[in-house]
């Protein structure tokens, strides 16, 4: 763990199997507050599991899952500080987006009447309608507005965004960024979509069969990796630049070179100067790109299991 701060959600060890199939396998991770911790895998890689594991919702078969220092499972307590969105969320039968106000003004003594009302409004929705006859989409907004206004430290999102249009998602990504700022929520949001959580995640982890693939900063890994692309005057000179960098992908395509090396902006520039260029430009890498190529170093193609 860094020095400068500490985790308020800490995973260790978890372990979690149903019918012999381990769901989750030895994970642990560590959450700070106050930023978006983005949880990445394909169906059934472990992620809703885990979130249900920290949630209080399932109890861990082995390890420890502790929020604030504290466990969570059977600690009503802590379950106060925080709202889980499930995949497919659950509303009571025949219930109106009223009964549910009503209902989680009665669990979370943060939950903001007002607020509930203003955000149906704004989204469009109708408080008095029986929520069966709501689409998917309305009902993960209605979700997501019960979450939001329960006013709770924690938000844990299972494939939130999921059935979302566009707008509305730029508009839940712009509501949990105020509340970070406001009140500072953490939302920890797990999808299988990596480009769907690009610009909103401070933090992200890759789950794999049940294990943590790559847990890493969103900042820090975008910052030591770097894309060129160029056109070298000879095979002598292609050889002299990358001397001495660690390449973890080079394609070419005729005679331009395209390479993803680990290193600061800066070194890398500092390694092709040197040498004759017809070409040279060092390109933004997206976070599937980041993930591509600190996996395949560890010997994973993540392209097979990566959706985006």
């Amino acid at each position: 763990m860094q020095e400068d701060w500490i985790a308020m959600i800490d995973m260790i060890d978890l372990e979690k199997t149903f019918g012999g199939i381990k769901a989750v396998n030895k994970v642990s991770l560590q959450i700070r507050e106050k930023e978006v911790f983005g949880l990445i895998g394909t169906n059934g890689a472990g992620k809703s599991t885990l979130l249900r594991i920290i949630a209080g919702v399932l109890r861990p078969d082995a390890g420890t899952a502790l929020v604030d220092r504290e466990l969570v499972y059977d600690n009503p307590g802590i379950k106060e500080r925080m709202f889980f969105i499930a995949d497919e969320p659950y509303f009571f039968a025949n219930a109106t987006g009223e009964d549910m106000k009503n209902y989680y003004s009665s669990v979370y003594t943060t939950f903001d009447r007002g607020r509930f009302d203003r955000l149906m409004k704004d989204f469009g929705l109708e408080p008095l309608r029986r929520i069966a006859n709501y689409s998917k989409g309305m009902k993960k907004q209605l979700a997501v507005i019960c979450g939001i206004s329960a006013g709770t430290k924690y938000l844990f999102c299972d494939e939130t965004f999921d059935g979302l249009d566009p707008v509305m998602r730029q508009g839940v990504k712009s509501i949990f960024a105020a509340d970070m700022s406001e009140r500072g929520l953490t939302p920890v949001i797990a999808s299988h979509n990596l480009r769907e959580l690009e610009d909103i995640c401070d933090h992200v982890g890759l789950l794999h069969q049940g294990g943590v693939l790559l847990s890493e900063d969103m900042e820090a890994m975008k910052l030591g990796i770097q894309k060129v692309q160029c056109v070298f005057r000879s095979d002598q000179d292609a050889a002299a630049a990358l001397e001495g960098i660690e390449v973890m992908n080079h394609e070419t395509r005729g005679r331009l070179h395209t390479i993803t090396a680990r290193g600061t902006r800066s070194e890398i520039q500092g390694h092709f100067q040197g040498v004759e260029l017809t070409f040279f430009e060092v390109l933004p890498l997206t976070l599937e790109e980041v993930f591509i190529s600190e996996t395949e170093v560890v010997g994973y193609d993540v392209k097979k299991f990566i959706l985006s």
